[in-house]
């Protein structure tokens, strides 16, 4: 599968880091992106548009990142999500990967590491 192929959910409440990583993920070519500013936004936009894969910040308003990993793995448990937070703390990363996330980026982004769990994605499809 191509990255051309594929829709990415970015969700964040900082638009600077929406923007962070959609300009690393675009390196590798043209995804359709849709943005999210908080949990419960990406709720909302994956039931609508079904993504194939999700970036999902942790501490965020309205609803933080594991509850949404929590209703959108409810939804469609084969959901892949991917968290992105600078929040690196056991309990919070255990948290989000006992609900159905399936990786960790920690921030400050690492365009490698984003760049690698995309292209692990991409060859696991």
């Amino acid at each position: 599968m191509s990255i051309e192929d594929i829709k990415i959910l970015v969700t964040d409440d900082s638009i600077l880091a929406r923007k962070q990583l959609k300009d690393i993920i675009s390196t590798l070519g043209s995804p359709v992106f849709i943005e999210a500013k908080d949990g419960q936004d990406a709720i909302d936009k994956y039931k609508e548009n079904q993504p194939d894969l999700v970036f999902l910040d942790i501490v965020m308003p309205k609803k933080d990142g594991n509850t949404a990993i929590e209703e959108i793995i409810a939804y469609d448990p084969k959901a892949t999500i991917i968290i992105a937070s600078s929040v690196g703390t056991q309990s919070q990363l255990k948290l989000a990967l006992s609900a159905g996330a399936k990786d960790f980026i920690q921030k400050p982004l690492n365009k490698d590491q984003v760049i690698g769990v995309v292209q692990r994605f991409l060859e696991g499809r």
